[in-house]
């Protein structure tokens, strides 16, 4: 059975994520994003939507095409090499919030089974 509740801190938060449903995912206090190899968003949490202010859930997009970011090539070109090396395992200070571009914001980004990456973003 999944945990309703995944840590943030968690060492294997994406493997906690890829045992989790769907509604369990939606319901945790901070966002979640699943990124193909190309970064085509295939999960998009409720969580996330409400909390980055996204009026639309972006499955189907290139997050790093429709990002609004200014540092979205920066933080393209740090996955993209990272899953090019081998399993991902990042953690970012970020700042940037499509509401709030000074809103600091810490990002864990792991490899996903599927040769993706889940990323988790906390907000301040």
């Amino acid at each position: 059975m999944a945990k309703a509740s995944i840590d943030f801190n968690a060492t294997d938060i994406a493997v906690q994520a890829e045992q989790a449903r769907q509604s369990d995912l939606d319901a945790l206090p901070f966002g979640v994003i699943k990124l193909d190899r190309q970064g085509i968003v295939r999960f998009y949490s409720a969580t996330e939507a409400r909390l980055s202010g996204s009026k639309l859930i972006p499955l189907g997009q290139n997050l790093f095409d429709i990002s609004q970011s200014a540092n979205r090539d920066d933080l393209r070109a740090r996955i993209m090499r990272a899953m090019e090396n081998g399993p991902v395992d990042l953690e970012l200070a970020w700042f940037g919030d499509p509401n709030d571009p000074m809103r600091e914001m810490r990002i864990r980004v792991q490899s996903a089974r599927d040769g993706g990456v889940w990323m988790f973003i906390e907000r301040d």
